[in-house]
């Protein structure tokens, strides 16, 4: 259980890589807009990386799984992807993989890679050995897989479909259980896998699908509108813009005196954060293990205001997340996008008196209500120490080299495989400037540092 556990988490950390180009694609696209600047070649640009989606996750999917995330298997995720959809469609024309098609293919690339890229072969094929044997083999497998999928796929693709428009049209119960579990499974770091089904699967319109795709795609001033495109996404902005910044007012208000100034400048730094860019774990991880009722308001919360805002007809919708910056960068693609600010301010007043009301009732140790609060003060910071020394620290207090098997990051985590988690503090972690440890089971931690987890992972990566 625990290694499968370990391989889902790969899975959702590799679906960040190709996830990660499309801010910069959504960016293009509206501001080539005739909305926006009416600049045609840049509505191009965009608009390419959303029509080969599944063509970037086979990529990016091969690389992030790859074990030392090597270009190699980044071609063959590429190659298999274009054999697996030949093959498919081949076998029968309806077939429309999507996505799913580019994340089998990155799961193909990527275990081929980690399996065969040392392979020796005999002198007279020698050339064809080591990385170059991976998009051989990948193209073998895939060939298979296709052959498999051709036959399987048409019913699987039918109960998509057949699921898929009942969550769009289930009167909210569909958009309910969506928020509800993205919310409730971010402490495994699974919300991932649900994202990319409602994100890239679900639906078509104008040749894209998922949420996200269907969303741009649309053209308004041409007619083209998706009415279901941003049901998925529209109700994350008042929980992520007022919601989560209301409740780190309340954390604070609710704080020991001596203690307001210490969590003060966290708690706004995370908050400012959340409504800006749609970034909510650091907020969340303050509270997730700390007071574990409140994040099951949370989640409830969230699932009610997804669903409130798909029955009011609100659409909106975002490429990395539900924060100030998407929100008013995409309005002129929304319907109703107006109603979210005046949504997001009652949004925020229940967060906020609800918050206040289950920490005070039954004394939640929400940050800076813990006796020994003034012991978690952060005492390294990269902007201070340097990436180097704050890795390095990281490093000594996860038991050194000797107990890290490995190291990979998400958005705002370190995830690491490990031979004994016990020897691994929370109040170390916190000293460092993480905001929380998630321990899945005995050889998996996370440790959420925020945004730079990326360049610590590499660095302690080098240190190993």
């Amino acid at each position: 259980m625990n290694g499968l556990f370990g391989k889902f988490q790969k899975l959702g950390k590799a679906l960040m890589l190709p996830i990660a180009v499309l801010p910069a694609a959504g960016l293009l696209l509206r501001l080539g807009f005739p909305d926006v600047f009416d600049i045609p070649f840049l509505a191009n640009a965009g608009d390419a990386i959303f029509a080969n989606l599944a063509l970037i996750f086979a990529i990016g999917v091969a690389v992030g799984l790859a074990k030392d995330n090597n270009g190699a298997a980044g071609l063959a995720g590429a190659v298999g992807y274009l054999i697996l959809k030949a093959v498919t469609i081949t076998i029968d024309p309806a077939i429309n993989l999507q996505a799913l098609g580019g994340i089998i293919s990155g799961l193909i690339a990527g275990i081929a890679y980690n399996k065969f890229h040392g392979i020796k072969l005999p002198d007279f094929l020698g050339f064809f050995g080591g990385r170059r044997f991976v998009p051989i083999v990948t193209g073998f497998f895939s060939v298979i897989t296709g052959l498999i999928f051709g036959v399987i796929w048409p019913p699987i693709q039918n109960v998509i479909d057949i699921v898929a428009n009942w969550m769009m049209t289930s009167g909210g119960i569909g958009e309910f259980s969506f928020g509800f579990l993205n919310r409730l499974l971010i402490p495994t770091g699974l919300h991932h896998v649900l994202n990319n089904i409602a994100w890239f699967t679900f639906g078509e319109f104008n040749g894209k699908a998922g949420d996200i795709g269907r969303f741009f795609a649309q053209v308004p001033a041409e007619g083209l509108i998706d009415s279901t495109a941003g049901i998925f996404m529209t109700g994350f902005f008042p929980i992520m813009m007022f919601g989560l910044p209301a409740a780190a007012l309340a954390m604070y208000v609710c704080a020991k005196k001596e203690n307001k100034a210490i969590i003060g400048g966290a708690l706004f730094s995370v908050a400012f954060t959340a409504f800006l860019t749609g970034i909510t774990e650091p907020i969340e991880f303050m509270f997730m293990f700390l007071a574990p009722v409140l994040y099951f308001i949370h989640s409830v919360l969230t699932g009610i205001v997804l669903a409130l805002t798909s029955l009011m007809g609100i659409r909106h919708g975002f490429t990395f997340s539900a924060g100030a910056i998407d929100y008013f960068l995409n309005m002129g693609l929304a319907t109703k996008g107006w109603l979210l600010i005046p949504i997001g301010l009652i949004v925020g007043a229940i967060y906020f008196f609800l918050f206040i009301f289950f920490i005070k009732k039954f004394d939640l140790a929400t940050p800076g209500r813990e006796d020994d609060a003034e012991g978690a003060e952060v005492t390294m910071s990269i902007k201070d120490q340097g990436i180097t020394t704050v890795a390095a620290a990281y490093l000594e207090k996860l038991g050194g080299k000797s107990n890290i098997t490995d190291v990979d990051s998400c958005i705002t985590r370190l995830r690491l495989t490990v031979k004994d988690s016990s020897i691994i503090k929370d109040a170390d972690m916190k000293t460092l400037g993480a905001s929380g440890v998630i321990r899945p089971n005995k050889n998996n931690i996370q440790v959420v540092v925020g945004t730079s987890a990326d360049l610590i992972a590499s660095e302690i990566k080098k240190l190993l």
